[in-house]
């Protein structure tokens, strides 16, 4: 008979406990709190075991700009043709070895460590659909454009899969 005096006063606090954490979560940000979840979900996960490493680059692997030379003013929209010799252009997805997809860097440094993930946003473009051509809209003036080659995981195969050109947008 006790547990059945238990559960009632069980339900109360659970009830409290919910009710004030509304409140408190009012005035946090989401966002931020979802990220933190996802981040320690992918620590704590046995899956993370099972990422495959980083596959080698072939020997005379190499990545380029077919139609950009360095130093070229452009008029904007850029049109950028990517080439690769060596390697196998492919979907964002499975790794497999000798393949990959292109990531563009706009204004941010050469190239990306080999191994790291390219993060997704306005001055890193990916092209994880096999595309090897895009139109990039430049504002007028300088601008450093890094080719990327990237594993099916969004890792960067590093300084040797990248080349980076300066091109000038004319007004």
């Amino acid at each position: 008979m006790r547990k059945f005096h238990f559960l009632p006063a069980a339900l109360l606090l659970g009830m409290i406990a919910c009710n004030n954490a509304g409140e408190k979560a009012a005035n946090t940000d989401t966002t931020a709190a979802a990220k933190d979840t996802a981040m320690q979900m992918a620590k704590d996960s046995p899956q993370t075991a099972a990422i495959p490493a980083l596959p080698a680059v072939p020997a005379g692997a190499k990545v380029y700009f077919k139609n950009l030379k360095n130093g070229q003013t452009v008029a904007s929209p850029v049109k950028v043709e990517m080439g690769v010799d060596g390697m196998k252009v492919d979907t964002a997805g499975p790794v497999v070895a000798n393949s990959g997809h292109f990531h563009i860097l706009v204004d941010v440094g050469d190239s990306i460590a080999s191994g790291q993930m390219i993060v997704k946003d306005s001055t890193h473009l990916h092209y994880g659909k096999g595309q090897t051509s895009a139109e990039l809209k430049l504002a007028p003036g300088k601008h450093t454009l890094s080719l990327e080659f990237a594993d099916g995981l969004h890792r960067s195969y590093g300084s040797q899969m990248a080349s980076t050109v300066s091109v000038t947008v004319k007004k």
